[in-house]
């Protein structure tokens, strides 16, 4: 935009906050694309397990569950492109971050949803799966974690974009709760259905989760 030069805003002040000192925003931006690269480490290698166990069970919830790893991991490239040295301080790249975050909850809800009325429609029997079993049971313990020490720096930097991509990792451990409910009930009670419904949970978090994205709610001082 020639002519136009866009706010230079650090987003603690940008939202009226107490401003941050330097050294201790950079700390905590930096932080933020730590934490960022940790969560795609781990989300690669899940989404290449879940998808792999999905696809031999099977199992519509197995696979979006690995649906969902990969749009985490591409959500936490977000925040680091949010937090590249040129796009500390500027609104405009903050705003954008939120946008595509929100952007990304809703690829996942849409796909999973429509994958999940197919496998009801289709009444597809999907096998049982002790590798996504266990996966889950990793999931639920990590996830909440790394979702918790996302949300401190993003409360504490005012960015909605590093608090909402934190909450796609919180969502991941609900998700690995739902995925254990349905394949357990799967794999003792032969109910197939349960894999399906279970993706409907999983689609209608993850669409509610962006909607709050796109708006800015997730960061309560936003």
């Amino acid at each position: 935009m020639s002519g136009v030069e866009l706010p230079v805003l650090t987003p603690s002040t940008a939202t009226g906050r107490p401003a941050l000192s330097p050294q201790r925003e950079i700390a905590l931006m930096r932080r933020a694309s730590l934490l960022a690269r940790l969560g795609i480490a781990w989300h690669v290698f899940e989404a290449a397990v879940a998808v792999a166990a999905g696809i031999a069970a099977s199992s519509i919830a197995l696979i979006g569950f690995g649906a969902d790893s990969v749009v985490e991991s591409l959500a936490g490239l977000v925040v680091i492109w949010r937090f590249a040295p040129g796009r500390r301080h500027t609104a405009l790249a903050e705003l954008r971050a939120q946008r595509l975050i929100a952007v990304s909850f809703a690829v996942i809800g849409v796909y999973v949803g429509v994958e999940a009325i197919r496998g009801l429609l289709e009444s597809s029997h999907p096998e049982s799966s002790p590798i996504g079993i266990g996966l889950a049971v990793v999931t639920l313990i990590t996830m909440p974690l790394l979702a918790r020490a996302k949300a401190r720096v993003g409360h504490e930097l005012g960015s909605s974009a590093t608090v909402s991509e934190g909450r796609q990792n919180l969502l991941c451990a609900y998700l690995s709760v739902a995925l254990l409910v349905g394949l357990g009930a799967n794999a003792a009670l032969g109910w197939w259905w349960a894999d399906p419904l279970t993706a409907l949970a999983i689609a209608a978090v993850a669409l509610q989760e962006g909607r709050a994205a796109w708006r800015g709610d997730a960061c309560d001082c936003c």
